[in-house]
C-alpha cells in the first residue's frame, strides 16, 4: 500500500511540474495552482458562479487560463481585455460558440441564432433577428401591446388592494412581472396571451406552455458537467438528466410548430395571430410571409429556433431586471420618491406613462442602468470559443478552440472601475453617456451581443415607470427590515426568494388615472 501511495505521489507531482513549465514555455496567461488530472480547475467552482470566479481574480488577475476537464477556458473580467477580445482586432477570433451538448439538444443541432458557429447561417440569422423582428420599427409598431400589457397588471393590482388602504395584501411580485413579461412576449410573437383571467381563450394550451416556460430553467444546467468531462456522459444520472433534456426539446417544439400552424391556418380559437389590431404582424406572422418568399431558408425549424431564443432570452432579462429594481427602490425609498415626482413633473397624473416619455425621463433611466450594473441579467456571458489559429490576449497566447466568458458581473461591481459599488446610486449615471464604454455591459458586447437590448431597456422602463406613478409601495414585515437581497445560484441573476410587496393606488394621483387603465 505504502509502494502505491509512493507511486501515486510521484506521478501526481510530475504531472503538475510538466503541466507548469508547459504553461510558462506556451506563455498562456496566469492560471491558479493546481490543475488536476482530469478535472482540471473544475473543483475550484462553487456557486454563484459569477461570484466564485469574481474572487478567483481579484486573488490571481482579470486574465485567467483554466482547464476545466478536457476544454481549456478564458476568463475575462476587466474593460480593456473585454474590448481586446470582444472589440478590436479578436472580435471575430472570439465569435464562435462551443459545441455544448445544450446547443445541440436544445439549439437545434448548433443552428439557432444563440449556439450557431460564427458564419453565413449565423449573420443571416442575425440579420433576420435586428432587422426584421427587433428594429425601431418593429418595436415601435407593437409598443400598443407592452402597453396594453403594463395597464392589464396595474388594473389586477389595483383590483387587490383598490380598496385596501388600511393594510393591502402581499403581492407575489416575480409572478406577476413575469407573466406581464410572458404576455407581452408572447402577443407580440404569436398573438397569444398565457395568464390573466380575462381573455386567456385556450386554458389548457396555457397550462401547457406555462408548464414549459418553468421547466426550461430547471435544466438549463443539466448538461454542464458533461460538456467539460466527456465521460460523464455515460454516468446514469447524467443520463437521465440528458434523456429528460430531449424530451424537453420535443415538447417544447411540438408547441411551437403548432404557434406557427395556428397563424399559417389562421386558427388558435379567438387566440391566434389575428387578434393583432391594426393590421400589425405578429413575429411568427412576419416570418411566415418571409418562408413565402425564401421557403429554402426560412423553414418553421429556423422560424421556431428564432422565436425560442427570443423568448427565452426576453423572459428571464425582464423579469428578473424588474424584480431588482422594484427590490432595490423599496429599499430605496428616497430614490423612489425622486423618480415619481420626475414622472410627475414631466408626465402628469392625466395620463400613464408610455414608451415615448422613457427617453425624456433621465433619472428613471439612470435607476434602469444602475440596476442592470448592480445585477446584469446574465452575470457570465454565454460561453464564447476562439478560432481554429492562436490568438494573443493581454499580452499571453490563447490556444485554438479555447472556450472564452466574461465575467460581467465582476467588471460592472470592481471597485477599482465604479467607486462604491455595492450602493444604489442611480445618479452615478448622469452625464455618462457613451462614457461607460466597456466597463458597463449588461447585455454583453460584439457580434454576440444581445440583439433584444432596446426592447428590453423600454419594456422594463415603461414597467417600473408605471407602476411607481400609479402605486406607492412598501416593504412588506417591519418598517425597519429591507428587503431581501441574496442572489440565488442560477446561471441568470434571479433573487433567492421572490419579492413580495404590498402597495396602494396614490392619492390625488390614482383617481386621474383610471381612464389610461380603461378595459382593453
Amino acid at each position: 500500500m505504502a509502494a502505491l501511495v509512493l507511486y501515486f505521489a510521484t506521478f501526481l507531482a510530475l504531472y503538475l511540474l510538466t503541466k507548469h513549465f508547459l504553461h510558462k514555455a506556451q506563455n498562456l496567461p496566469p492560471s491558479p495552482y493546481p490543475s488536476l488530472p482530469i478535472i482540471g480547475h473544475l473543483y475550484l467552482l462553487k456557486k454563484p458562479l459569477y461570484r466564485t470566479l469574481s474572487q478567483i481574480s481579484r486573488r490571481h488577475g482579470p486574465i485567467l487560463f483554466f482547464r476545466f476537464g478536457s476544454r481549456p477556458v478564458l476568463l475575462i473580467s476587466s474593460p480593456a481585455l473585454v474590448e481586446q477580445c470582444l472589440g478590436g482586432q479578436n472580435d471575430v477570433a472570439f465569435a464562435n460558440r462551443p459545441r455544448f451538448l445544450m446547443g445541440k439538444l436544445l439549439g437545434y443541432n448548433f443552428t439557432s441564432m444563440a449556439w450557431a458557429p460564427y458564419g453565413d447561417l449565423w449573420r443571416n440569422l442575425r440579420r433576420v433577428a435586428s432587422t426584421e423582428l427587433l428594429s425601431n420599427h418593429r418595436l415601435q409598431a407593437l409598443s400598443g401591446v407592452r402597453s396594453d400589457e403594463v395597464k392589464s397588471t396595474i388594473r389586477r393590482l389595483a383590483a387587490l388592494n383598490g380598496e385596501k388602504s388600511g393594510n393591502p395584501d402581499p403581492v407575489n411580485m416575480r409572478t406577476l412581472l413575469f407573466e406581464l413579461v410572458l404576455n407581452s412576449a408572447m402577443r407580440t410573437m404569436a398573438g397569444k396571451r398565457y395568464y390573466g383571467d380575462e381573455s386567456v381563450a385556450d386554458l389548457e394550451e396555457a397550462r401547457r406552455f406555462q408548464g414549459l416556460t418553468t421547466e426550461v430553467t430547471q435544466v438549463a444546467s443539466w448538461t454542464f458537467l458533461a460538456d467539460f468531462v466527456p465521460s460523464l456522459r455515460w454516468v446514469d444520472r447524467i443520463g437521465k438528466k440528458e434523456e429528460k433534456l430531449v424530451d424537453f426539446q420535443v415538447r417544447r417544439d411540438g408547441f411551437m410548430q403548432m404557434l406557427i400552424d395556428n397563424c399559417r391556418n389562421g386558427e388558435g380559437g379567438g387566440g391566434g395571430c389575428a387578434v393583432m389590431s391594426g393590421g400589425k404582424k405578429t413575429m411568427v406572422e412576419v416570418l411566415l410571409a418571409l418562408q413565402e418568399k425564401e421557403p429554402e431558408f426560412y423553414t418553421d425549424e429556423v422560424i421556431k429556433s428564432l422565436i425560442l431564443v427570443l423568448l427565452t432570452g426576453a423572459t428571464e432579462t425582464m423579469t428578473n431586471t424588474m424584480e431588482w429594481a422594484l427590490s432595490l427602490l423599496l429599499n430605496h425609498p428616497n430614490i423612489m420618491k425622486k423618480a415619481q415626482n420626475e414622472i410627475d413633473s414631466k408626465v402628469g397624473n392625466e395620463r400613464l406613462i408610455e414608451e415615448s416619455d422613457i427617453s425624456q425621463l433621465p433619472y428613471l433611466c439612470n435607476v434602469i442602468k444602475e440596476t442592470l450594473r448592480m445585477y446584469p441579467p446574465l452575470p457570465v456571458t454565454l460561453p464564447h470559443e476562439s478560432s481554429s489559429e492562436w490568438c494573443k490576449v493581454g499580452g499571453f497566447n490563447i490556444p485554438p478552440r479555447t472556450t472564452m466568458l466574461v465575467n460581467l458581473w465582476e467588471i460592472q461591481n470592481d471597485p477599482k472601475v465604479w467607486g462604491d459599488p455595492e450602493s444604489f446610486r442611480p445618479e452615478r449615471f448622469e452625464g455618462m453617456g457613451q462614457a461607460a464604454g466597456w466597463k458597463y455591459l449588461p447585455f454583453s458586447a460584439g457580434r454576440r451581443k444581445c440583439p433584444g437590448e432596446a426592447m428590453a431597456v423600454q419594456m422594463v422602463g415603461l414597467a417600473i415607470g408605471s407602476l411607481i406613478q400609479f402605486f406607492d409601495w412598501e416593504k412588506v414585515g417591519s418598517g425597519e427590515e429591507l428587503v431581501d437581497m441574496t442572489e440565488g445560484r442560477a446561471i441568470t441573476l434571479v433573487k433567492a426568494r421572490p419579492l413580495e410587496a404590498k402597495c396602494r393606488p396614490r392619492v390625488n394621483v390614482a383617481d386621474k388615472l383610471y381612464s389610461s387603465i380603461a378595459e382593453l
